[in-house]
């Protein structure tokens, strides 16, 4: 990795955005990512350094560092920093694991989860969030190889993943992504299902059995509409 995370936070000749947006990353951490119990310092570093306002639209930055998603378009959102901050905690990345981001969007998780120390793969379906998404890649974690296809057929030629982080709320797990997990690998997103409240899960591959997701904490992140059935008809 030619430039690591920490080195993109404002040095001595930054001007006063510069200086509020330092402040608001540290203050979200603090306030936000603490509390929650996310204890790992990878974790911390990495958020109180990745500047979160370059991965939303412009006149959306001024909402980067507060406690909510930050709409991208096309239903699409910057999953709340809480939220992504415990998904990478119960995943326990380790470094040199091969991790697939579903749904990578403009990047941010896949940039932390970089700074985390595995090689991973960012996968999006959306053309117009990936050309965003590559081009933020390319400057802040140029080592991350992002693709864009179906996310529900995942990347079978970077596979298998250690790590599958799916950004948004899903239905159902994929079958395609739970294949292209290893044995021993850990998958982790947010569960939707009918009349209950969305849940944040893990669910570890084994070689003979089929994934079971644990619930891990409330989330109320919104569904990938790429990963969302259209509804079916009743007559």
């Amino acid at each position: 990795m030619s430039q690591s995370v920490s080195s993109i936070e404002p040095g001595s000749a930054a001007g006063p955005g510069d200086r509020d947006r330092e402040f608001a990353r540290r203050r979200m951490v603090d306030t936000q990512i603490r509390p929650v119990q996310v204890s790992d310092p990878r974790i911390l570093e990495a958020m109180r350094h990745l500047p979160r306002e370059r991965f939303v639209p412009a006149d959306r930055a001024d909402s980067a560092y507060m406690d909510q998603d930050v709409p991208l378009g096309d239903g699409r959102v910057l999953t709340e920093p809480r939220v992504i901050a415990r998904l990478l905690q119960i995943l326990v990345p380790r470094r040199g694991e091969r991790a697939l981001v579903v749904g990578a969007g403009t990047g941010y998780a896949a940039c932390l989860m970089q700074a985390l120390g595995t090689t991973v793969v960012a996968l999006e379906q959306n053309r117009t969030l990936a050309a965003t998404g590559r081009d933020l890649l390319a400057e802040l974690a140029p080592a991350v190889k992002y693709r864009e296809g179906a996310l529900a057929e995942g990347h079978a030629a970077g596979g298998p993943y250690d790590l599958i982080l799916i950004d948004g709320a899903v239905q159902s797990i994929p079958p395609a992504l739970a294949a292209q997990l290893a044995p021993g690998g850990r998958l982790a997103g947010v569960l939707s299902l009918p009349g209950r409240v969305r849940t944040a899960f893990l669910a570890e591959g084994a070689s003979s059995a089929p994934l079971r997701p644990r619930a891990q904490f409330d989330a109320a992140t919104p569904l990938l509409p790429e990963l969302t059935p259209p509804p079916a008809f009743s007559f």
